[in-house]
């Protein structure tokens, strides 16, 4: 965390609603918010809740530079996701119109491919980048560090003895993807994996573990990498995901506390209430437990 916090900060905004609540928070700190939001991704409401907002395709490294120069921006943040199967699309070099400073920083990745296009490697190097042109991109969670939930059980309900085996055999997994900068989610039932979280998001990567376990509830697990970098791909949790778990037959959920943002949270312990799901934050003692921490009922 910076010593002292700036008065200003730019923030380039992805999809989602973490870019909401983060400049929320920072607008009642009294930080000046100066927004970049990714053309096709970034909410439009940011526009009106920030202090200079300005749309930015995603090949445009210097307009990104020019924008924050001319406010005056040394520090900054990334929050939200970026739709990464657009780096599948064919054309994506004449949809995105990258400036010839993109096209030079990423060439290793997509032209010599001499560097994979993992996360870890095409985000660390936008903040190589951006370092190189003054502007220090910051954790979000260092700005805004109650965006980090606790280790805690969230709902009602507590995990049966059954998903809190499918929990801890789900965290070494998690953890393994993670390693290897594959995803951050895996679906599980009854210790056999239903699914991967790729690069197709973690909501897909439900729906896919939904179809091939219907009628039967199944757990979810999602983690940091053991790796991770707090200034970008944190993992992010909220109440799009938890519907799309209700909708797709997932009975529980567990989280990696003090690493991962949970956004909408009365919204998402409310709806986990009402339908009778189990979510928790745990940790990586937790994850060698027999048993679980957590009662299944609030009268145990």
């Amino acid at each position: 965390m910076t010593s002292t916090m700036p008065s200003k900060v730019g923030l380039i905004a992805g999809w989602g609603r973490y870019p909401i609540y983060l400049t929320e928070a920072l607008k009642q700190q009294g930080i000046g918010v100066y927004c970049l939001g990714i053309v096709n991704h970034a909410d439009p409401i940011l526009r009106s809740m920030c202090d200079e907002w300005s749309p930015l395709g995603l090949g445009r490294l210097k307009t990104a530079f020019r924008f924050f120069h001319r406010h005056g921006i040394t520090h900054g943040t990334m929050a939200g996701k970026i739709n990464k199967k657009l780096l599948l699309d064919p054309l994506l070099i004449w949809k995105q119109l990258p400036d010839w400073y993109t096209i030079r920083t990423f060439t290793p990745m997509f032209l010599t491919q001499r560097k994979d296009c993992k996360d870890d490697t095409l985000l660390g190097t936008v903040v190589s980048a951006f370092a190189q042109n003054g502007l220090q991109l910051l954790p979000g969670t260092d700005l805004v560090p109650e965006l980090l939930v606790k280790r805690q059980k969230l709902t009602r309900r507590g995990p049966t003895a059954a998903e809190w085996k499918d929990m801890c055999f789900g965290w070494k997994l998690a953890q393994e993807i993670g390693r290897a900068d594959v995803g951050q989610s895996v679906c599980v039932c009854g210790q056999a994996v239903l699914a991967v979280e790729a690069i197709e998001g973690t909501d897909e990567c439900i729906r896919r573990a939904g179809s091939l376990c219907p009628g039967k509830g199944f757990t979810v697990v999602k983690t940091a990498k053991p790796q991770q970098d707090m200034r970008f791909d944190v993992p992010t949790f909220g109440l799009l995901t938890l519907q799309t778990m209700y909708e797709s037959g997932a009975r529980a959920l567990a989280i990696e506390a003090d690493k991962t943002i949970f956004i909408d949270r009365q919204d998402v312990v409310d709806f986990a209430n009402l339908h009778n799901i189990c979510v928790v934050s745990i940790n990586s003692d937790d994850s060698i437990r027999e048993t679980s921490p957590f009662a299944e009922y609030p009268d145990e």
